[in-house]
Parts: structure tokens; sequence; C-alpha cells
């Protein structure tokens, strides 16, 4: 084996025995290419030896898709160049490594008034994962996840042949497939025949008939090949932005808020529960101008920040909450001028009338400076929710915190939330709920006390799982499956979809050799 580039596994190396899964795996041997040839090199000698291979990037993924099992570690943080910025007829371009950061890439972008505009909320996230991951954030809900802005890949195979795929350029002919290689092997076959929810997902294969084949190969978690190139596509950055941080007395109030910032009526809209008639709230007008972004923080979430505030000196700089504040949600608008969003937001002031939230119920920002400490606050609840994680485990090493990622059609949105909140109560479990709600799409964060709790929560968590996929959700809307949610995805799509998705990944990995354990 080349030592230079292949070593031995040690202790030096146990780092990389895991990712922000908390999931701890094994590995005999470790490689840091810094050229799609030195991954070439790698992929060749463990082709040959038959060594599985897991590819890690910045190991910020929360499914424990870097967490090898066995075998190669591959670790690509030191592919990280980033190119020069390329003006070309329909927008700019650039062209990166995998190992880049997202924040890396977006210092380069804004430097020149440019915005990439996918952002997981971890800005230290490599772009190799975001692609393989298909990645998201908050501004997934007007701009799309990852998918959207990548314009070209290399992705190097298991036994070292490379595909190089440019959007546009290959097609599927219904769910028939052929991908050629640089060295001329011609992959070809059948697409899975199981259909997409129409809701954000991140759950398995990307299929549809016609498909762009690129797609195919955003979101495979690893499965298919190595990606060692990715071109991205650039947009201007919006001349201005406003957020607002709203509170709201309920989560009722705060939900009619989302549909209105959505540009949609409740009115019997079906699924939608109310108490009784006593706790209806008018319905307010939809704005006209929608939000880029509309996220979601439940009572739960800022109670836990009030504590974390109190007692922690790291969240001093979080602006405090008064104790009328029940339920948040933050919108974020882009546009042309000032004037036009400050338009937009005298809009949001007349449905929060509506709501009877007054302006001293609202954070509002016009400028980067201002937008710091709201974006902190955003920020703030999920590094809370780790902290008190951690604190737990000192008394019980088996805790870890329990975190939903599942999305809903637009209709169900109500009676997600509803079931949530129902189920938790009668269960008596902690938690904290907070996320993308625009995309019907929260974050259920459940807090163990105790390894019982911990297994009530397993078990909730799948029946929630179950009665989402009834709805015609994702099991994961941007996390991915990795190797913890890989019984959902067969809860998802089915054995027949699963075999049909196997197949397909032998096709391109026939011994399964890459990121054994991702998915299925």
């Amino acid at each position: 084996m080349t030592q230079d580039l292949i070593k031995p596994f040690s202790s030096d190396y146990i780092d990389y025995l895991h990712d922000e899964s908390r999931r701890v795996g094994t590995a005999d041997f470790i490689a840091f290419p810094t050229t799609e040839a030195e991954v070439i090199e790698a992929l060749r000698e463990a082709h040959t030896r038959r060594i599985v291979v897991t590819t890690q990037g910045a190991r910020t993924g929360l499914v424990a898709g870097a967490v090898p099992r066995g075998g190669l570690v591959l670790n690509l943080s030191r592919m990280n160049a980033i190119g020069e910025i390329r003006g070309e007829p329909g927008g700019h371009r650039l062209t990166v490594q995998p190992g880049a950061t997202l924040a890396e890439i977006c210092r380069v972008v804004e430097a020149q008034g440019l915005l990439f505009p996918p952002d997981p909320t971890e800005t230290s996230a490599s772009i190799g994962g975001m692609v393989a991951s298909n990645a998201s954030g908050a501004l997934t809900f007007h701009y799309g996840s990852t998918r959207n802005w990548v314009e070209s890949l290399r992705v190097v195979l298991s036994d070292g042949s490379v595909l190089h795929i440019r959007r546009g350029k290959n097609h599927a002919r219904g769910r028939s497939f052929a991908l050629t290689t640089e060295d001329g092997r011609v992959i070809s076959g059948d697409l899975p025949s199981c259909t997409q929810p129409n809701v954000k997902s991140a759950a398995g294969y990307y299929v549809a008939e016609d498909m762009d084949l690129i797609d195919l190969f955003i979101g495979m978690e690893g499965t298919l090949g190595v990606i060692t190139e990715i071109e991205l596509k650039l947009i201007p950055r919006p001349q201005a932005i406003h957020g607002l941080t709203i509170f709201l007395p309920s989560e009722d109030a705060a939900l009619k808020f989302v549909r209105a910032a959505r540009g949609e009526g409740v009115a019997d809209r079906p699924g939608t529960p109310f108490p009784d008639a006593s706790s209806r709230i008018s319905d307010p007008p939809p704005l006209a101008t929608r939000p880029v972004a509309i996220e979601f923080f439940n009572s739960d979430a800022l109670n836990l920040l009030r504590r974390a505030k109190s007692d922690n000196p790291a969240f001093a700089d979080i602006p405090a909450l008064r104790p009328n504040y029940h339920t948040a949600i933050y919108i974020e608008f882009h546009g042309e001028s000032d004037e036009e969003l400050e338009e937009a937001v005298l809009r949001v002031t007349d449905v929060l009338a509506n709501l009877g939230v007054s302006d001293d119920d609202t954070w509002y920002a016009t400028s980067d400076r201002e937008l710091e400490p709201i974006k902190a606050f955003r920020h703030a609840i999920p590094e809370a929710v780790n902290l008190l994680i951690d604190e737990r485990k000192r008394s019980s090493a088996e805790l870890t915190k329990l975190g939903t990622d599942m999305s809903v059609p637009d209709e169900c949105l109500e009676a997600v939330m509803s079931m949530y909140n129902s189920d938790l109560a009668a269960n008596g479990l902690e938690s904290v709920i907070f996320g993308h709600i625009g995309n019907n799409h929260a974050h259920v964060n459940i807090l163990p006390n105790s390894v019982e709790e911990y297994e009530r929560g397993k078990s909730l968590y799948l029946s929630w799982a179950r009665r989402i996929v009834e709805m015609g959700g994702s099991v994961s809307a941007e996390h991915g499956i990795g190797k913890l949610k890989a019984p959902f995805l067969a809860l998802m799509y089915g054995e027949v979809a699963i075999a049909q998705m196997r197949a397909l990944r032998a096709l391109f990995d026939p011994d399964g050799m890459l990121n054994r354990g991702n998915l299925f």
C-alpha cells in the first residue's frame, strides 16, 4: 500500500472515527488526498485489496454518514481549493474541491457581491458533504436546496474510473439511463420506479422520469462514488436584506402567520385542529411579497434559551426574551431596495395586528450589523440543546438527543404539529421544537433525562415516521439517511423500491465498498 498516501490508523486520528451524530466507528487505514489523482490511487488500491472505504469531509453530519465501519477512511478536508469566479452566459460560476467549507466559499463569493444561497446552520460544513446529502437551510424556502446550485460534478467510482457530469448534458429516457466514464466504460440500467414525495426531502436517491442524471449524484451520500470537483452556480447578492423575529402569543397564532407569510389562507383547511371555537384567531390576509425564509421556535425552545442566557456567559449576547414571548417566527426578505422591503414589512405589521401582536413584540433588522444578533438567536437554540445533552451525558454516557428531520405536505402542517405536541405531552418527554416551518419541516429535539426516556423517545420517533409517510411526507427533509435512518428509508419506500435502489448502486459499486451502511 502507498505509505505516503494511505497510512495505518492510529490513536493520532481518533477524531476521524465520529461525526456530529456522536456515533463512534472503527478504521484500519486513513488517507488525506489533496488531488483527484490521489483519490483515484487510494480507491484503486482499496478496490484491489477489497477494503471498504468511508468518505469524509468536515464531519458535521448528524446521521453517522461519515462514521467508518472498518477499512479505509478517505478524508477529503485537504482537497479544499476554491477556483476563480467566472462570469458566463446565464450567470456566474465557481469551481471548488469537495473539502472547501461553506464559510470559506461564502467569504470568496460575497466579496464579489454574489450569493451562494444554500445556508445550512453549520457553516463549517464541507461543500462535498453538502452535495452528497443535498443539504439545505433556512433560505431553502425560496432558493431551494444544494441541488439547485450544482452545475457539474466529477465523481470517482470505486474502481478508480471517473465520471464528469454537466447539468443539461445527460438525461434518462423514461427510467432508463446510460453514462460513460472518461476511460470509455458504459454504465447503464434502470432507475428505481418509486415516486419522490412532493415535499422537501433528502431521503434516498433522487429519481424521476427523463431526469437530468447529475441529480442522481446529489444526495447519494457517497454510495455511488466520491465527488472530487463541483461547479457551483452563483447569483447577485440582494441589494437589500431585512429580517424580523416576531414573538406571538400562541402556537396557533404562529401557524396562522406562517400561512399568511406563504400567501395562503387557513380557513377550512383539512386536518387543521382547533381545541374549541373560542381559541380561533381570525385568519390574517396573506402577504403580497413572500419571504425567502420562515423559521419557527416553540415556547419550550424559548424557555431553554432563557435558561441558557441566565446560566451560561456564552449566551450573553443573545437579546433578552420578555416573559410574554410564547412562540417565535423569523422571516427574511430579499429585494432590490430598502424601500421595497419596507413596504413588505408594513404588510407584515398589518397581518400581525390582526393576530394581536404589537410592534414591541418584533425585532427588526435592516443591515448586516443588525442581522447578526437575530441570526445568533436562531443558531443559539441548537447550541443550547447540545450543551444540555452533553451535561446529561456526564451522569449517563448512553444518552443523546433524538432529533427529528421530517417534512409533510402543506395541508398537513397543523396536523403534524398537533401530533408532535400531544404525543410529547402524553409521554412526559422534555423537548424543544424549531426549524424550517416554511417547508413544513420542524425539528423535534427530544431531551431525555434517562435511558428509559431515550428508548421511549425512539419508539415515539418511529411511530411519527410511519404517520409522516401516511401523510405523504419525507422521513428526512435535509439531514439525509446515513447509517442511523436506514430503517426509516425502508419504511418510506418499501422493500421493492429499496431492492431497486440497491441494484442501482451495484451498477456503480458492484461490491458495495463505498460508504457501506449508508442508506441501506
